[in-house]
């Protein structure tokens, strides 16, 4: 089936810098390959997780190179293209089909209120601009601003090339509701689930994959976690699901920001050299090295636990 390689856990990728920093090449290919051992599915490059919003465009075209490099067709693709005008979005959008990704996601512009025929008229500009490219909406109403509503969706399932939403609203039902939609325009979707800490119930509910921006800390967890699912072993995933997000409870309680907090964690978990987070982002703060190391320390036990 077409949609095959979208099915599973999918990290969304972090944003690696060096010591100055400016993105780091080394420290995104590090990154890639260490994913790729534990099993994922694929990769969201250059979303949330990926400080998108505070990259310029080279420095995301950058990201994305650095990524295609080591992943060579190994798994599967995912690049966020949005910017917050057009013209940017149809230039990284066309720069991601250039390099051969899967498919290409983007948010809704944020900020000024848009009427919806205009986000559907930026969402289909943008996926004109990458004409061979699958194309997935980004529904996180919470951060953007702007919610994916059935009259917006609708909209959009008149465009061939959109094929899932990468859905991060909170309601569960959500994901059913998106996945009913398309089936009564005669449509085959896929939904991926976003809350990292409703992964079990987002799958059970009706999403077929996962993107998540803790992920990428506990990669093989996830793993088995979906595995798990699919094996039908409900009552383990629940008690996993609950060491999983036992992790994120730790990781959101620093002062700094959650991602650099994962990125710290991954450098004491697998010796990656990863950078923090750029500013306005808060890197760690007095106090968070515990938190890094009760966070890793928290990942390893529950490898142990679960991972025979």
């Amino acid at each position: 089936m077409k949609l095959d390689k979208y099915k599973g856990v999918i990290p969304a990728f972090y944003a690696c810098y060096d010591d100055e920093g400016n993105v780091s090449v080394e420290g995104t290919k590090q990154l890639v390959e260490f994913l790729i051992e534990k099993g994922v599915k694929g990769l969201y490059v250059g979303g949330s997780s990926g400080e998108c919003i505070y990259l310029s465009v080279e420095e995301r075209k950058q990201t994305l190179e650095a990524v295609m490099k080591v992943a060579k067709g190994r798994i599967t693709i995912i690049a966020h293209v949005a910017c917050n005008n057009t013209k940017d979005s149809c230039e990284l959008a066309r720069h991601a089909e250039s390099l051969g990704v899967d498919a290409i996601a983007t948010i809704p512009p944020i900020y000024f209120k848009l009427p919806e025929r205009a986000i559907a008229k930026y969402w289909n500009d943008i996926s004109a601009a990458a004409p061979n490219t699958d194309y997935i909406i980004y529904n996180i109403p919470q951060l953007a601003g702007v919610a994916l509503t059935p009259s917006l969706f609708e909209e959009m399932l008149k465009n061939p090339k959109v094929i899932g939403v990468k859905n991060s609203s909170m309601p569960i039902q959500d994901i059913q509701m998106f996945r009913r939609q398309a089936k009564m325009n005669g449509r085959e979707i896929i939904v991926f689930n976003g809350p990292d800490e409703q992964f079990v119930g987002g799958r059970l509910i009706g999403a077929e994959g996962g993107i998540g921006g803790t992920y990428g800390v506990m990669p093989e967890l996830f793993v088995k976690l979906d595995e798990m699912i699919k094996n039908g072993e409900f009552e383990n995933a629940g008690k996993l699901q609950d060491d999983i997000n036992e992790v994120i409870y730790t990781m959101c309680s620093a002062k700094g920001n959650m991602y650099a907090v994962a990125k710290a964690a991954l450098k004491l978990r697998a010796g990656l050299e990863l950078g923090g987070v750029r500013e306005p982002l808060l890197n760690l703060a007095d106090g968070d090295e515990k938190i890094v190391g009760k966070t890793a320390s928290l990942v390893e036990e529950a490898v142990q636990k679960w991972i025979k």
